[in-house]
């Protein structure tokens, strides 16, 4: 017989408060036309998108981080000295250690709360929030702070035309904490390494240390392959889900996906039949993909317009390099 005491955590997890951070400069369609050749409707008729923001020098991963964090935890109605981990998502801090969740933790002013980073592309909020919930179960901490932040600018390559008008820059983040009935669904999610060539990294950063690449690595993608998996197969994820918290998509009030393309979107909620009476986020018009951060980023802006209420039921899904994903139901704060 093991002589390991039980956990004492708490029997379910929810999320308690959530916020936002979009850099102060917008970046419309014109801007990216001047390195590439296209136009303003072929962008907004291919992915949706009308402006981007794009963070200047001091808006750096943990400073966006940080705004958004407190929102988040003001809105949760907690303590900073009680958050007990701070789990960060991103692809864009580019030291490779310490990571920055703790230099997050610190200026934040947490009591030496867990700290550490994830790599999950667009698909790492999902897993930062199931992590959460995992800690909190367990009994490893009372509240965990999940944030979901890019840098995408830093990653992107303006005479790209397939790629240059998707990325923008920001931070979300969501108060994870105890709760006495089940406001975070099982979490659908998993991998497959084999397509992992279609959403990439152009070149190792050793490529460009040694002087092997002269142009600063990117992120790339192959966008017919990503296109037809994120449509076909994100929605069977999505149907899993549902079918996982025992609910139906006429239960639902609010569908928040990856704000990859407006077309994936639509194609999805057509796939999954969702009721009109579904609130969609579009969030992706104004802010663009944002990788990690795009899904808290869509539920905070639903919340703060109103589109969505407090107690309301909805499904978000993360997906994108790895190929990876993440779904689950949850109850908004």
């Amino acid at each position: 017989m093991s002589k390991i005491k039980p956990s004492k955590g708490a029997p379910y997890a929810r999320i308690m408060g959530v916020g936002g951070y979009r850099p102060t400069r917008v970046v419309p369609n014109e801007v990216i036309l001047e390195t590439i050749d296209s136009s303003d409707e072929w962008i907004r008729s291919r992915s949706g998108i009308e402006t981007r923001h794009w963070a200047n020098d001091e808006e750096t991963v943990a400073a966006m981080s940080i705004e958004a964090s407190g929102k988040a935890i003001a809105d949760a109605g907690i303590s900073v000295e009680q958050i007990g981990g701070v789990i960060v998502s991103t692809v864009s801090h580019f030291k490779q250690t310490p990571a920055v969740a703790t230099e997050i933790a610190d200026k934040l002013g947490t009591n030496k709360a867990a700290a550490f980073d994830i790599s999950a592309g667009c698909a790492g909020f999902g897993y930062g929030l199931t992590l959460a919930k995992g800690m909190i179960v367990e009994g490893s901490a009372e509240y965990v702070l999940v944030i979901g932040v890019e840098r995408l600018s830093d990653l992107t390559d303006l005479e790209d035309r397939a790629t240059a008008f998707l990325f923008g820059d920001g931070a979300g983040a969501v108060v994870v904490g105890p709760s006495q009935s089940p406001e975070i669904g099982p979490t659908v999610w998993g991998s497959e390494g084999d397509k992992s060539e279609t959403i990439k990294q152009t070149v190792p950063w050793t490529d460009y240390r040694d002087g092997e690449v002269a142009r600063f690595p990117a992120i790339t993608q192959e966008g017919q392959a990503v296109f037809r998996w994120a449509v076909f197969e994100m929605a069977k994820v999505a149907k899993e889900a549902l079918d996982a918290a025992g609910i139906t998509a006429d239960d639902l009030d609010v569908f928040i996906p990856h704000q990859a393309n407006e077309r994936i979107i639509d194609s999805m909620v057509k796939t999954l039949k969702l009721p009109e009476t579904v609130t969609v986020a579009r969030d992706v018009r104004t802010t663009g993909n944002t990788s990690a951060a795009s899904i808290p980023l869509a539920m905070e802006r639903l919340l703060a317009t109103g589109e969505a209420k407090s107690g309301d039921t909805a499904l978000v899904i993360g997906f994108g390099a790895g190929l990876v994903y993440a779904a689950t139901v949850v109850t908004l704060p």
